[in-house]
C-alpha cells in the first residue's frame, strides 16, 4: 500500500473517531447538562499537556531527521572515498590501476543494485559487499610502489580505503529503526491523552467546534507518520538515496 494512502487513511480515521465519539457523547449526554461551564483545572491542564506533547514531538521529530541526515552523509563519505580510490590509482601501472578501478565499480554497483535493498527490506548489509569491499582493499595495500611517486599516493589510498570502510561500516548501523518502542510508547499514549482531553473541554456538536477537533487529531496523526517515514533512514517514503554514489559513478546503476 503506497505510503501516502497510509497517510491519508490514519488522518481520515482520527478525524472520524473524534467526531463519532463527540456525536455519540452528545447524544448521551443529560438534559441538564451544562456544556457552557468548564473548570479552569481542566483548561490549565489541557493547556500544559498540549504544550508538553508538542516538545516531546518535536524532539522525535528532529532526532529522527537528524539520523536520516547522518546516514545520508555516511553515503555520502563511501562514496567520495572510492571515488578518490579511483582517481589517484592513475600513478600506478595500468594493470594494478585498472583492476583497482574494476573492482572498485564491482563493489559500488552492488550497493546501489543489490545491497541497498537488502537493507530496506532486511535492515542489514550483505556479506557479498564485504567481500568486494576487503578485494579493494586487497588491492591497494598489497600493492608493493616501484617508485617514489607511486609511494607518496600509497598511504593516502590506504586512508582513502579506511575511510571507506569506516563509512560502510556507519551506513550498517544506521539501516535499522532509531526511535525505541518506548518512546513509540510514550508518543502514541501522549496522542491519546491529548487528543481525549479535547473531549474534557466538553465540546459541542458544533461545526466550527467538530472542524477544529477534527484537524486537531489529524494533524497529531500526520506528525506521527512523519515521525515513523523518517525513523528508518534507509526504506519508507523519505530515505537516504544512492545519489552520492550514482553521481561519482554514473554507470554503477545498470
Amino acid at each position: 500500500m503506497p505510503e501516502w494512502l497510509v497517510l491519508t487513511l490514519a488522518m481520515l480515521a482520527a478525524c472520524a473517531v473524534v467526531v463519532l465519539i463527540t456525536v455519540v457523547r452528545h447524544r448521551r449526554a443529560s438534559d441538564d447538562e451544562d456544556i457552557t461551564e468548564t473548570p479552569d483545572v481542566i483548561e490549565y491542564m489541557t493547556m500544559w499537556i498540549g504544550v508538553v506533547y508538542a516538545i516531546v514531538l518535536g524532539l522525535a521529530i528532529a532526532g529522527v531527521w537528524e539520523a536520516r541526515s547522518a546516514a545520508q552523509d555516511h553515503v555520502q563519505a563511501e562514496a567520495v572515498a572510492l571515488h578518490e580510490i579511483s582517481e589517484r590509482v592513475r600513478v600506478y601501472p595500468p594493470d594494478v590501476r585498472d583492476r583497482i578501478r574494476e573492482d572498485v565499480n564491482a563493489y559500488v554497483g552492488h550497493v546501489v543494485t543489490t545491497e541497498w535493498k537488502a537493507m530496506a527490506d532486511r535492515g542489514e548489509v550483505t556479506e557479498r559487499g564485504t567481500e568486494l569491499l576487503d578485494r579493494v582493499r586487497a588491492d591497494v595495500t598489497d600493492y608493493e610502489p616501484t617508485s617514489d611517486f607511486e609511494a607518496q599516493a600509497y598511504q593516502p589510498l590506504v586512508d582513502q580505503v579506511t575511510a571507506a570502510d569506516q563509512a560502510r561500516i556507519a551506513r550498517a548501523e544506521s539501516t535499522g529503526a532509531t526511535m525505541p518502542g518506548v518512546v513509540w510508547f510514550g508518543l502514541i499514549t501522549g496522542g491519546v491523552v491529548t487528543v481525549g482531553m479535547v473531549f474534557a473541554l466538553q465540546i459541542r456538536r458544533t461545526a466550527r467546534e467538530l472542524v477544529l477537533a477534527g484537524l486537531f487529531s489529524a494533524l497529531i496523526a500526520f506528525l506521527l507518520f512523519l515521525i515513523w517515514d523518517f525513523d528508518a533512514p534507509f526504506s519508507r517514503g523519505v530515505a537516504a538515496s544512492t545519489e552520492p554514489f550514482l553521481n561519482l559513478f554514473p554507470g554503477a546503476g545498470d
